[in-house]
């Protein structure tokens, strides 16, 4: 979808994104911190390594299993995360902003547009 400014019609629109950010990084956060509780899954690939690698393997196991978690953690941490930042963004921020006027917008809903005599859609302004 080609977003156009609805103040001047320029197509020049870049997007902040920043609740998806905040969201991606707090949910990868989130989803690493989440490994603790899961220390008995590391704990459990420590005991099958031992089982083929004697205690050495316990070591390793553990810790791989520990790290696995954490980044499983927070991939899944972070896709929840950038997902609600998106719906943030797009439907509650003015995620957009136009480089020919510099003006802020929320992504163009049509029940807050009026048509112009052209036909171009531009958002009620409010005289102060």
């Amino acid at each position: 979808m080609h977003i156009r400014c609805p103040y001047c019609q320029s197509p020049k629109i870049i997007t902040h994104d920043y609740a998806r950010k905040v969201g991606g990084a707090v949910g990868t956060a989130a989803g690493a911190a989440s490994a603790i509780p899961r220390t008995i899954i590391a704990v459990e690939t420590g005991l099958f390594a031992s089982t083929i690698a004697g205690p050495p393997g316990f070591m390793v196991g553990t810790l791989a299993g520990y790290v696995l978690s954490s980044l499983i953690g927070g991939c899944v941490g972070n896709a929840a995360g950038t997902a609600l930042g998106e719906v943030i963004d797009d439907n509650i921020l003015d995620n957009y902003r136009c480089l020919g006027c510099d003006r802020k917008f929320n992504r163009p809903i049509h029940s807050q547009h009026s048509q112009d005599e052209d036909g171009s859609s531009f958002p009620h302004e409010v005289d102060d």
